[in-house]
C-alpha cells in the first residue's frame, strides 16, 4: 500500500515538473512583445527596453524558467500586467467562484448520472432504458455554450425566474446561489449525459458476471443485488470518468463564465489572453493543468480502495 502511494506521488511530482516546462515554453514562444502590449504602439524604444529589462524578458529562457518556478513554489507568480496587482491575489480573489461552480456541477452531475444510469441498467431493453439513452445522446450532442444560451432565453428572458448573468458576491448568499443555477445546469446536463451512459454500460457488464447470476439464483432481492453487488463492482470505470469530468468542469468554466459574465478564473484567463498578460496566463494555465493532474492522482488513489487487487499488482 505504501509503495503504491509513493509511486503515485512520484509520478505526480514528475508530471507537474514536465507540465511546468511545457507551459512556460509555450507561453514564451508565442509571437508578440508583452512590453509593446503594455506601453502601446506609441512607446519609445528606450521605454520598451527599460520595461523588458524590468520584466526580465532580456534574460535567457532557461534562467527565466527557473526563476519563475522557484517563485511559483512560494506562491509568487509575478505581477499582472493588466491589473497591476500580484497574480496570486487575482487567483485567490476569483478561485472560490470557479471552484464553487465546478464542485456544484460535479455533485449535480454525479447525482443525476447515477439516477439515470442505474435506472437504465435496472430496466435494460425496456422503455425506461431507451428513454435514458435518447436523453443522454441529446445531452452529448448539445454544446454547453449553446445550452447556456437556451437556458438564459427560457429562465431569464421568458420566465424571468433567474438573473441572466453576473455575480452579486457572497455577501448576498441567496442572490449568489441564484446566479449560479444556470451555469451549474449548463455544466451538469452535458457532463451527466456521458457519465450516465458509462454507469449504465459498466453495470450491465457486471450484471453478466457469474457471481451476479449466483446471487440471483440464491433468491436475493433484486435491489440488494443492484446496490450491494452490481454498483460497487462497476465503480472503477465510473470513478475514472468522474475524475476526468471534474477536470473538464474546471476548465470548462472558461466558456461558461464568459457566457454568464461571472468573475471567476475562466473570465480572468480570457481577459489575460486578450491583453497578453503573460504572468497571469502562465499561472492560470499551470493551475488548470495542476487541477487535472491532481484529479487523476486522486482517481489513482481511489482505485486502490475500490479494488485492493490493484495495490497488489503495483
Amino acid at each position: 500500500m505504501y509503495f503504491f502511494i509513493f509511486n503515485r506521488i512520484a509520478n505526480f511530482i514528475v508530471t507537474i515538473f514536465v507540465v511546468s516546462i511545457i507551459v512556460f515554453a509555450a507561453m514564451n514562444v508565442l509571437p508578440g512583445d508583452p512590453a509593446l502590449t503594455i506601453l502601446g504602439l506609441d512607446a519609445t524604444e528606450d521605454a520598451l527596453d527599460a520595461l523588458r529589462e524590468k520584466l526580465g524578458l532580456n534574460e535567457p529562457l532557461i534562467k527565466r524558467y527557473f526563476s519563475w518556478i522557484i517563485n511559483a513554489l512560494s506562491g509568487n507568480f509575478g505581477v499582472s500586467h493588466s491589473f497591476s496587482v500580484p497574480v496570486s491575489e487575482l487567483i485567490i480573489e476569483r478561485l472560490p467562484l470557479t471552484v464553487s461552480l465546478a464542485i456544484s456541477g460535479m455533485l449535480c452531475t454525479i447525482f443525476l448520472a447515477f439516477v439515470l444510469g442505474v435506472f437504465a441498467a435496472a430496466n435494460h431493453q425496456r422503455s425506461g432504458d431507451w428513454g435514458v439513452m435518447i436523453i443522454s445522446q441529446l445531452g452529448i450532442a448539445v454544446p454547453a455554450f449553446w445550452l447556456s444560451i437556451l437556458l438564459v432565453l427560457l429562465f431569464a428572458v421568458k420566465l424571468r425566474w433567474l438573473p441572466p448573468g453576473g455575480f452579486p458576491g457572497w455577501e448576498s448568499p441567496i442572490d449568489a446561489l441564484r446566479s449560479l443555477i444556470m451555469p451549474t445546469l449548463s455544466l451538469t446536463l452535458v457532463q451527466s449525459a456521458v457519465l450516465a451512459r458509462v454507469t449504465r454500460s459498466s453495470m450491465l457488464e457486471i450484471k453478466r458476471q457469474d457471481y451476479i447470476r449466483t446471487a440471483q439464483a440464491s433468491g436475493l432481492h433484486p435491489r440488494r443485488i443492484l446496490w450491494l453487488h452490481t454498483l460497487p463492482n462497476a465503480l472503477i470505470p465510473i470513478v475514472t470518468i468522474i475524475g476526468m469530468q471534474f477536470a473538464a468542469l474546471v476548465t470548462g468554466t472558461i466558456v461558461i463564465e464568459n457566457v454568464f459574465y461571472l468573475p471567476g478564473l475562466g473570465k480572468l484567463i480570457f481577459q489575460s489572453i486578450s491583453n497578453r498578460d503573460l504572468p497571469t496566463v502562465q499561472a492560470l494555465v499551470m493551475l488548470f493543468a495542476a487541477i487535472v493532474i491532481v484529479a487523476n492522482f486522486i482517481v489513482d488513489i481511489a482505485y486502490s480502495f475500490i479494488d485492493p487487487r490493484l495495490r497488489e499488482r503495483t
